[in-house]
């Protein structure tokens, strides 16, 4: 069993084995109202995935024939959103006691981006992300994926789209205790097969894993259980689980929150490299603004609103750029006011 400390092997020049996301050269491509994406798609046979129960026809085709390529909101636009939502409210309630969490939070991600959402706790975040990923429903508002509303779904279908079109990490890991390293990977195709399919294919889903646990550094933990592993050995773990199923979007929640400050900056190292060498789209929630000046855009709650502080220059929609932060005015004689003003 490694130390809390071990340290994760960089590896800052690879990418994933080549028939998880093959290149866009190699990609059917999909026309859409004003642009051209090519859209990774699973290598499997469309004989295989219908024998598997993951038919090509129905959530995939829809997602991919109804596309949207630009959403508006007020003054901004974002070219070829990947998902977006409008109005989103969510209220939690226990007895009579009502708490509102959102508040009308509209929101977009641009395709083949790394998207941080910050804020402080019980800004909303994780509530966001988890509507977003289709864990949880709005109890008022929209949620578009590629121009499909999917907050609408029945709790079958949300969970057959998230299986096949989504990749979830978490801050605590989710891995399973009783599971090797491998098997834990293997879970979500266990999943979204079917009993004869895994059978079928089972030589094919441990060839996979393997290779997503080799990605991240730990082809030598193919066989240890949650208990033996380190702190960033479980979140790298939970990463490879992430992408077993090609995801389209991936969704992270304090991915770096259970980890030291060392073994946090190569989790995100190796989640950036999955967004720049990969293209893989994600969303990241976080409360470490260093982690958040390194994406693409940035979108901080604040009590349940889109809200950004007016030192950061804002865009419309409460979206800034990340070099945006180093722009804030340093105050002499209160040296934390800075990260204060930023939600921190």
């Amino acid at each position: 069993m490694n130390s809390p400390n071990s340290k994760i092997v960089p590896r800052r020049n690879s990418a994933l084995p080549e028939h998880s996301l093959p290149s866009s050269s190699n990609q059917p491509v999909v026309p859409m109202a004003n642009s051209t994406i090519a859209i990774p798609i699973d290598s499997s046979s469309s004989a295989e995935r219908n024998s598997l129960g993951s038919p090509t026809t129905g959530i995939q085709q829809d997602r991919l024939l109804n596309s949207k390529s630009v959403f508006h909101h007020s003054s901004q636009t974002i070219l070829d959103p990947v998902i977006s939502a409008c109005g989103l409210v969510k209220t939690y309630r226990t007895g009579k006691i009502e708490v509102p969490v959102l508040k009308g939070v509209d929101f977009a991600a641009e395709r083949n981006r790394l998207t941080a959402i910050i804020g402080q706790s019980g800004s909303g975040k994780s509530t966001l992300l988890h509507l977003l990923g289709t864990l949880d429903q709005p109890d008022a508002g929209e949620i578009h994926f590629d121009g499909r509303r999917i907050d609408n779904l029945s709790r079958r279908k949300r969970d057959q789209f998230r299986n096949q079109t989504l990749g979830m990490i978490f801050q605590f890991y989710h891995l399973l205790p009783e599971l090797t390293t491998l098997e834990n990977v293997m879970v979500p195709s266990l999943i979204g097969h079917s009993a004869w399919g895994y059978l079928t294919l089972r030589k094919k889903l441990r060839s996979r894993a393997a290779e997503l646990l080799d990605w991240v550094g730990l082809s030598h933990r193919l066989k240890h259980r949650p208990s033996e592993l380190s702190g960033g050995e479980m979140q790298r773990t939970a990463i490879a689980r992430a992408l077993i199923g090609n995801p389209a979007l991936l969704f992270a929640d304090e991915p770096t929150g259970n980890l030291d400050e060392d073994t946090g900056r190569e989790i995100v190292q190796l989640l950036r490299e999955l967004n720049e060498i990969d293209n893989v789209t994600i969303i990241m929630v976080t409360h470490n603004l260093e982690i958040a000046r390194g994406t693409h855009r940035i979108i901080k709650l604040v009590a349940g609103h889109v809200e950004v502080p007016l030192q950061l220059q804002p865009e419309a929609f409460g979206i800034v750029r990340p070099e945006s932060f180093d722009n804030l005015p340093e105050d002499e004689n209160h040296p934390d006011e800075t990260r204060r003003q930023a939600g921190f």
